[in-house]
């Protein structure tokens, strides 16, 4: 156990931030964090270099469209121009639309606040998640992205190791089970962990600096 919370420590020092706070999202319980979360994991859903997809989020962000009544105010080139200057070009337009629709989806039926969202799961996982993929372009992997991520502002989802960051945990020698991963870090801790985990699985280079 005492080698185990060793290598997470140094786990989370090497690959310990969230696709969130790389995104310069500021993740909080509030809507406009939350949205921009929700953008970023409908980024990171399609086959693309995840860096690619966390700079288009922030390209978006720097263009204003940082709330679902902001994204429905940028015309679609403009979305597109965004994805554009991050080089998120394969899927820039149908993704344009998506995110869209997505904004218009999320005005509709939570006012533009995933906090209602939420409260219509009431606690349920599962439930938040079938929530999540009524979204464009947001499927199982997205929705397991938002979980991961959200799981430090909504505790009632910790915790939130998906197939991937077990295949991550099995690579570098940690259990592949939640719940003995989550013995091995502060609760604060759990999103960053699972962030660091998805690393890894994704790059083995990762593994070598630990």
């Amino acid at each position: 156990m005492a080698d185990q919370k060793k290598l997470v420590k140094r786990l989370l020092d090497v690959a310990g931030e969230t696709y969130a706070a790389q995104a310069g999202i500021r993740l909080a319980d509030k809507p406009s964090p939350l949205y921009r979360l929700l953008v970023l994991s409908v980024l990171l859903s399609t086959r693309i270099k995840a860096d690619i997809a966390v700079a288009a989020a922030a390209e978006l962000a720097k263009a204003g469209m940082t709330t679902p009544a902001k994204m429905l105010e940028a015309t679609w080139q403009q979305r597109v121009d965004a994805l554009g200057r991050a080089h998120y070009v394969r899927y820039d337009e149908s993704t344009a639309t998506a995110l869209g629709d997505g904004a218009q989806l999320l005005h509709d039926e939570y006012q533009g606040d995933l906090r209602r969202l939420r409260k219509s799961a009431d606690g349920d996982t599962g439930r938040l998640r079938e929530l999540l993929r009524k979204f464009p372009r947001l499927g199982p992997v997205g929705a397991d992205i938002f979980c991961r991520e959200a799981q430090s502002v909504w505790p009632e989802l910790r915790p939130y190791f998906d197939r991937k960051t077990l295949d991550g945990a099995k690579r570098v020698g940690l259990p592949d089970d939640a719940g003995e991963l989550v013995k091995l870090v502060k609760n604060d801790d759990v999103g960053d962990l699972a962030a660091a985990l998805v690393r890894v699985s994704l790059d083995k280079e990762v593994a070598r600096h630990l």
